[in-house]
């Protein structure tokens, strides 16, 4: 006889029972190329406020501005984000980088509000030391919950727009190098070393690819 499938609860708990970051989850890993469980309850509140609290400290400690719960090994559809915006401010500027305080995406999905779009570099933490750029809505229509159920439905622009993009991704089990243009993949040490420019024009022409 086979044993019973242990429950997404049992799991978490295991999960959280070692101290420090949560390990992070890296491409090649199945947990990421599947479409998260709509999260409906499957962990009690206590428990779904630890994970979403775990969470945090190892998107802090990575350090990165978004993490799925995916990328913890966990397959619910919930991500945490937050930004504190700190660089150089002509860098800030050009992509629309404010600050993003902390919040909890549950069941989020995004439509894009309007034609335009952006291209940066970008990164992800199952994808550690490299970086590629990526063209995506400039404003998106977010929808879902937060971790206490109350509904969201706002348009998020500019660098947010592309963080809460980039996580929801994750959700639909999409990486970012699915829609990057590869052309453009870097090293991390390449774009400080040649790529630290406010866009990636530079890139663009010394690379060979498109921008939006």
């Amino acid at each position: 006889m086979s044993e019973k499938p242990m429950s997404l609860s049992v799991r978490v708990e295991e999960l959280l029972a070692a101290d420090g970051p949560l390990p992070i989850v890296a491409a090649g890993d199945p947990v990421l190329r599947a479409v998260a469980q709509p999260y409906d309850g499957q962990l009690s509140d206590a428990l779904l406020g630890r994970l979403v609290t775990r969470m945090r400290e190892t998107m802090l400690a990575a350090p990165g501005v978004g993490l799925a719960a995916p990328q913890v090994g966990v397959p619910l559809s919930i991500a945490v984000v937050e930004d504190a915006a700190r660089g150089p401010r002509e860098a800030l500027e050009a992509r629309g980088r404010v600050p993003l305080p902390f919040r909890v995406l549950v069941n989020p999905a995004y439509e894009p509000e309007g034609e335009e779009r952006a291209a940066f570099f970008e990164g992800c933490l199952s994808v550690p030391g490299w970086q590629a750029v990526v063209a995506r809505h400039a404003r998106v229509r977010l929808r879902g919950l937060d971790e206490q159920g109350a509904a969201i439905d706002e348009v998020v622009t500019g660098w947010p727009a592309r963080i809460v993009q980039h996580e929801t991704d994750h959700l639909r089990g999409t990486l970012y190098l699915d829609v990057a243009e590869l052309r453009s993949l870097s090293s991390n040490a390449a774009v400080a070393e040649r790529w630290s420019q406010p866009g990636p024009e530079t890139a663009a022409a010394a690379l060979g690819f498109p921008l939006v």
